[in-house]
């Protein structure tokens, strides 16, 4: 039994959360900490009476670490786990080894001021994180985080050496509006009007956004296209995984989506530079954010399934092997469950196990580290446990 500290009540903390709920054995009580605390009291009433777990709320500033540090030493939890922004990773960070808190987040540190997101500012806890005695682990969603955990069990199951990894995120639903992103608007269209990159005899190969594009044929889904990005696990894995030679991240997007975005970044409103209007400093990602359908919105409204996985390709005992791991989600199954679409779900669902194994010290060794450093095999069991079940395939179509 343990306590947790949410910090964030947008779409993929409503999934954990409901799924600590779930947990109430691993989740004794949980603080869901916020900026905006009404939302994190609409939730609480939801799930009370429906669960064992005791839920606290509180207000607060990510961005503020005395403010951080105030809350987590009143609460004393086991586990913060960071649903926030990635802009605010550091200043929680900071917090946790003000108090020797474990610390989890899904997604890397990205500063405001520049679409670029690398693990270099996080990794810098290294030796402080030791020192103070505590584990932060560092990804702990569905891209990056199930897919560096597949990569581990591929290597520890399936390869002797894996050579060649292409991460595959297909996301087959429709939700009926001809423009909106699944997740926050602001980090889905700065992810996706950046250069695009993969690692190659390891160094990073850069290509212009969304240039190389491939067709796919999706199990649950159909055929897609799908656009090379970089992608933040890219970089853990081509240090973490031993004799990679190639690894590629590929996002599926159809034709509407790209049509409107090219039209957006043409005009202006994809920028992240401030500009004047009316005599007010504003971003124009950030004023797009606000007129676009909230992505905790699209739920109801949004059919079809994801396909998200790993295809690799290496050696076992001398030959050479392929080997695909994947997940299936369907959106109105996530619905039903916990009130949110597939990408929500597959993010919140592995941020609850990722904190839970540091909570109950499966996962023990102080520092900070990506996902794939621990032993992947207690992860893949809860994966299939708690609603995110695994599928193999050992003679996939590989992507050229």
């Amino acid at each position: 039994m343990g306590k947790a500290l949410i910090i964030g009540c947008g779409g993929v903390a409503g999934v954990a959360i409901h799924k600590c709920c779930q947990n109430s054995e691993a989740f004794e009580e949980i603080l869901i900490a916020s900026r905006t605390k009404s939302k994190c009291d609409k939730l609480k009433e939801e799930l009370e009476g429906k669960t064992k777990t005791i839920i606290h709320t509180a207000q607060v500033d990510a961005d503020n670490v005395d403010e951080l540090v105030t809350l987590i030493n009143g609460f004393k939890p086991d586990v913060v786990l960071n649903l926030a922004l990635p802009y605010q990773d550091l200043t929680i960070m900071d917090a946790c080894l003000a108090t020797k808190t474990n610390y989890v987040d899904t997604a890397n540190y990205e500063p405001l001021d520049t679409a670029k997101f690398e693990y270099k500012w996080q990794w810098e806890y290294r030796e402080r994180f030791e020192e103070a005695g505590i584990t932060a682990l560092l990804g702990s969603g569905f891209d990056p985080g199930v897919t560096g955990v597949f990569s581990a069990y591929a290597l520890k199951h399936e390869f002797d050496e894996i050579n060649y990894i292409d991460i595959l995120d297909c996301n087959g639903g429709d939700h009926g509006y001809p423009f909106a992103t699944n997740f926050n608007p602001e980090i889905n269209i700065r992810e996706v009007s950046a250069n695009g990159s993969y690692w190659e005899n390891g160094q990073w190969v850069e290509t212009k956004p969304m240039e190389i594009k491939r067709e796919y044929d999706f199990e649950g889904v159909g055929k897609k296209d799908m656009y090379l990005l970089h992608h933040e696990e890219l970089e853990s894995l081509g240090i973490n995984i031993p004799g990679i030679k190639r690894i590629r991240f590929f996002m599926t997007f159809g034709q509407s989506y790209i049509t409107h975005l090219k039209c957006l970044e043409n005009v202006g409103m994809t920028s992240i530079e401030p500009i004047e209007f009316e005599g007010k400093q504003i971003v124009p990602l950030q004023f797009l954010k606000a007129v676009l359908p909230d992505p905790a919105s699209l739920g109801p409204r949004t059919v079809g399934k994801t396909n998200i996985g790993c295809i690799f390709q290496g050696k076992k005992d001398g030959k050479d092997k392929t080997y695909y791991l994947y997940n299936i989600c369907d959106h109105q199954e996530c619905y039903k469950e916990v009130g949110s679409q597939a990408i929500s779900y597959t993010t919140g669902v592995p941020a609850m196990i990722g904190a839970m194994l540091i909570m109950d010290k499966t996962w023990n060794k102080p520092g900070v580290f990506n996902i794939e450093e621990f032993d992947p095999d207690p992860f893949m069991e809860a994966l299939n446990k708690w609603g995110l079940p695994w599928q193999e395939d050992f003679n996939p179509t590989l992507v050229d």
